[in-house]
C-alpha cells in the first residue's frame, strides 16, 4: 500500500461554502507560493485573514513583522491557524482535535520548510503486517555494510519454563535483510546467549548494542551484539558501582566512543523486573576506562535519547503520560528536553536543560536528528518533525502511531507501527545524523 501525495491542513473557506480542502502537490505548492510572493510584492500588504487574536496573546512587535509560520490561537475560535498567510487547521467544533483526525494523507504540512525534506515524491508504505504479534516496536539499527534491520518486538506471550523470569513475556528481534526496498528477507535473530527483554539499540563498531531490560533473575545492562551471523553477544555494562540498573530503554554512541542511555522504571512496573534500587537516571558509559556516571536526572520516564548532529545538544523524551500498567495522564510529561553539552576537565556535563517541544497526540518515544539538525520523534500519530528551534513543520502521519524508527539510505526511513513495517520515503538530502549515509 503506497501513498504517493500529502494534503496541507485544510484551507480557510472564503465562500463559507464548506469546500476548504484542499489536497496539493509538490508542483501545486510551488505554484501557490509563487502567486503568493507576487501578489504580496505588487500589493505590498498581506492577504486578509479571519484571524481575530486579543492584544493579549501578541507579543509587544508589531503583528506584522510575526513568521508567518508562527502558530496562533484564538481566544473566541476553536481553530488552530498553521500557516498565517493561507492555509489553516480548522475544528468545526469547540473540542480540540488531533490534526490527524482531519487528515486522511500521510505528509501533514505545517511550514513549508516541511517540503525540502519531503523531496518531490515522498512515499508512505507497509512493507510488512503480521497480526500474529507486535514483531515491530523498538531499536530500529540499519546496519549498512550488510543492508540489514534490526528490530525489536514488544512483549509477547511465552509460555516456556524460561520465561517466568520475565513474567511469562518474551521479545523477538528481527532482522530484515534488503536486497532492494521491495525486495527482501525477513528472520529472527537467534543468538547463542539469551537477551533479556531486548529493547532500545544502535549502531556500534562492526555490530550494535541493544539494551537488555533484564528479568527478575538476570540484571538489566547494555550488550553488544555482532550484525553477523552467529550473533554473538558481549555483556558491556550491568550495574551502576554494584548496584542494578531499573530496565535501559534506549542508548545512542557519542563520536568519543561514550555510550549515553536511558533508564526508567518501565520492566518493574510490567512485572519482569524487581523493586527499583536506583532512581530514573540518563548516564553515560565509557567504555574504554570502565567510567559509568549519571548526566541527568529529574524525569517521569526517561525514554528516547539523541544528539543533534554537532553533538552539542542532546535531545530526551519524557514519556511520563504513559506508565507500565497502561494508565495514562495528559496532565504527566510527553516532552523532549534539550541540554546543552559543556565540557569541563575533559569530561561532558549536560547544562541548560530546557523544553523542546510537547507532543499534542501521545508521547514521544523514539527521538532521531537529520544531518540538518531537525528533530524526528515518534509519537502516538506517527512521526513528528520539529526544526532544531523547535518549530513544528510537519508530521508523517502512520496509522496507529509510531513508537520507534530509523533511518536508512537516501532519505528512506522505516517506522514501526508494532504489526506493521512501514517504509518512508522522503527527499535523497533528509538523511540521519547517525549514519550520514
Amino acid at each position: 500500500m503506497a501513498h504517493q501525495f500529502w494534503q496541507r491542513p485544510r484551507t480557510a473557506d472564503p465562500d463559507g461554502t464548506g469546500n476548504g480542502t484542499h489536497k496539493v502537490s509538490f508542483s501545486d505548492s510551488s505554484k501557490s507560493s509563487k502567486r503568493d510572493s507576487s501578489r504580496h510584492s505588487r500589493n505590498g500588504s498581506r492577504p486578509s485573514s479571519p484571524l481575530v487574536l486579543s492584544p493579549r496573546l501578541l507579543s509587544p512587535r508589531r503583528e506584522q513583522d510575526r513568521p508567518r509560520s508562527q502558530q496562533m490561537w484564538s481566544e473566541n475560535r476553536a481553530w488552530q491557524r498553521v500557516n498565517r498567510q493561507s492555509e489553516a487547521l480548522w475544528q468545526e467544533s469547540p473540542t480540540a482535535l488531533s490534526p490527524s483526525t482531519l487528515q486522511p494523507r500521510p505528509f501533514l504540512i505545517y511550514h513549508d520548510s516541511f517540503l525540502n525534506l519531503l523531496g518531490p515524491a515522498p512515499t508512505l508504505s507497509c512493507l510488512i503486517s503480521d497480526p500474529r504479534a507486535p514483531y515491530f516496536h523498538e531499536a530500529g539499527v540499519f546496519h549498512p555494510p550488510t543492508n540489514t534491520l534490526f528490530v525489536t518486538s514488544n512483549q509477547i506471550p511465552d509460555a516456556s519454563p524460561d520465561a517466568v523470569t520475565t513474567h511469562n513475556k518474551t521479545i523477538v528481534i528481527t532482522k530484515v535483510e534488503f536486497f532492494s526496498p521491495s525486495d527482501f528477507t525477513r528472520d529472527k535473530v537467534r543468538c547463542p546467549e539469551r537477551n533479556y527483554m531486548a529493547n532500545g539499540g544502535t549502531n556500534y563498531r562492526d555490530g550494535l548494542i541493544l539494551c537488555a531490560q533484564g528479568s527478575l533473575r538476570e540484571p538489566s545492562g547494555l550488550i553488544y551484539m555482532e550484525a553477523k551471523r552467529p550473533h554473538k553477544t558481549t555483556t558491556l555494562l550491568n550495574n551502576y558501582h554494584g548496584r542494578p540498573f531499573n530496565s535501559p530503554n534506549d542508548v545512542v554512541v557519542h563520536s568519543d566512543g561514550s555510550v549515553w542511555f536511558t533508564d526508567p522504571i518501565y520492566g518493574h512496573e510490567q512485572g519482569f523486573r524487581p523493586k527499583p534500587q536506583l532512581p530514573q537516571h540518563v548516564y553515560r558509559f565509557d567504555p574504554g576506562t570502565g567510567d559509568i556516571r549519571v548526566v541527568a536526572d529529574g524525569f517521569g520516564r526517561p525514554n528516547g535519547i539523541a544528539f543533534a548532529p554537532n553533538e552539542d545538544t542532546l535531545y530526551i523524551t519524557d514519556t511520563d503520560h504513559i506508565h507500565g500498567d497502561g494508565s495514562r495522564s495528559h496532565t504527566r510529561a510527553a516532552t523532549i528536553y534539550a541540554f546543552s553539552v559543556f565540557w569541563t576537565g575533559d569530561q561532558p556535563f549536560l547544562t541548560n536543560r530546557r523544553v523542546f517541544a510537547y507532543a499534542d497526540t501521545g508521547a514521544p518515544d523514539g527521538i532521531k536528528c537529520d544531518v540538518h539538525g531537525n528533530v524526528y520523534a515518534g509519537c502516538g500519530d506517527g512521526i513528528n518533525v520539529w526544526t532544531a528551534g523547535g518549530m513544528l513543520v510537519g508530521k508523517i502521519l502512520i496509522d496507529g502511531g509510531c513508537a520507534n524508527f530509523c533511518f536508512g539510505r537516501s532519505g528512506e526511513m522505516w517506522c514501526f507501527g508494532q504489526h506493521k513495517l512501514w517504509r518512508v520515503k522522503l527527499g535523497d538530502g533528509t538523511r540521519g545524523a547517525l549514519l550520514g549515509i
